[in-house]
């Protein structure tokens, strides 16, 4: 509805600096307050069927019966207003419900700045420099205790029933057990789906990362609808490519090419690390498996006296690192490494730093749900080159892609 531009004119008679507007005490919280009271008292007489003041409310069994003040936090400082009451008290207000105490987005700025890695100390400043609010930390963990309900959800819905490619991964966070700091891993599953596009398909929380609970990720993925992966790219844990396979048969295994130079360079001193990165790039990007084995010969005969248990790891591994030698470059570059996991977890690891241990496994699933929320707003587009590689697989996996 339009707004007459005398009633602008005649609500800004009185500005001349920006505090007039938008200060503590300024027109817009002023509006705001009144308009909340009248829309109130608009509900009201809409429950009661009368206007104030009218005759028809005269033995009408209800009637006006004063205000009970109530205090709002909102964008715009606390906000005290006057909310209306009726006489057999059975009246319920929808736009200001009762025992409501925050305005209509203000839950969604404490969410979000919790969602960024901020503790509730940051929060509480935060709102208090910028809003003039003060919040209690209580108040914070309710707000943020009712994510919980939206993450079984998240975590229980059916899945689709396939993922042409599935990253699945972990990262490490500290959380208090039995009065004690303790390292524990946070399991992740990322989806490719058919269009291209990713999805995590949930979040796991471990004392240790091993192949005996990543069965039961897996399972329970199954269990979700999940039927097909063609391509599951994981990092070097044993065991971990044969709970995939006891699962999905036919998933080809794919070990991250990254993980493999990281556990590499454990083993060499710090002035040998740039070539020793240079001479293992030559064996995972040869052209073909044959030329690859031929770099791997030259690396072991270049460096096996200094470092011996390279090469013989690269050999140990060799049937799960091979796999996206038998694919073209489309898809190669898609699969030889879990970096569409890796970046995740990156940006999970940012909005943890700030929290030395977290009190409970749920305060630590919460913060990581919502970080993954922030952070999947950015996969809106496909996989690059994602179209030409969908086609290859079709090629590749005959009978195995669905024909939509």
């Amino acid at each position: 509805m339009p707004i007459r531009t005398e009633l602008i004119d005649e609500l800004l008679k009185d500005y001349k600096k920006p505090e007039d507007m938008v200060g503590e005490n300024g027109l817009l919280k002023q509006l705001t307050q009144a308009l909340v009271e009248r829309a109130l008292g608009a509900e009201l007489t809409h429950h009661l069927g009368y206007e104030k003041h009218s005759a028809d409310g005269k033995n009408s069994g209800n009637s006006r019966n004063g205000t009970s003040p109530k205090t709002l936090k909102s964008d715009l400082g606390d906000m005290p207003i006057e909310v209306p009451r009726d006489r057999r008290g059975d009246f319920e207000p929808q736009l200001i419900k009762k025992g409501q105490r925050r305005f209509t987005g203000f839950d969604d700025k404490i969410l979000s700045m919790y969602a960024r890695g901020m503790t509730t100390r940051d929060i509480q400043s935060h709102l208090q420099e910028i809003y003039k609010v003060d919040v209690s930390p209580e108040l914070i963990s309710s707000v943020t205790a009712e994510v919980m309900e939206e993450v079984k959800e998240w975590q229980n819905r059916p899945l689709e029933e396939m993922y042409p490619i599935v990253y699945l991964d972990a990262i490490w966070v500290k959380i208090r057990d039995e009065g004690h700091v303790v390292n524990k891993a946070a399991y992740l599953a990322i989806g490719v789906r058919l269009e291209g596009t990713k999805d995590v398909l949930g979040i796991w929380l471990e004392k240790e990362e091993g192949a005996k609970f990543w069965l039961k990720v897996i399972t329970e993925l199954q269990n979700r609808g999940l039927k097909d992966i063609l391509i599951a790219c994981v990092d070097g844990l044993k065991g971990f490519p044969e709970a995939i396979e006891s699962v999905f048969p036919g998933t080809q295994i794919q070990l991250c090419i990254v993980h493999m130079v990281r556990n590499s360079l454990k083993f060499v001193s710090w002035k040998d690390r740039k070539q020793v990165v240079s001479d293992l790039k030559t064996v995972y990007q040869a052209a073909t498996e044959e030329k690859a084995q031929t770099a791997l010969e030259e690396f072991e005969q270049r460096w096996n006296e200094r470092y011996p248990m390279i090469a013989k790891s690269w050999r140990l591994n060799w049937t799960r690192l091979r796999t996206f030698f038998g694919y073209p470059s489309e898809i190669r570059k898609i699969i030889y490494t879990t970096n569409a996991i890796e970046s995740l977890n990156n940006g999970l690891r940012k909005v943890t730093k700030n929290r030395g241990s977290f009190p409970t496994d749920e305060a630590a699933i919460k913060l990581l749900y919502l970080a993954l929320k922030n952070l999947m707003k950015k996969w809106t587009m496909p996989i690059h080159d994602w179209a030409t590689a969908v086609n290859q697989f079709s090629i590749i996996f005959d009978g195995r892609i669905p024909v939509k």
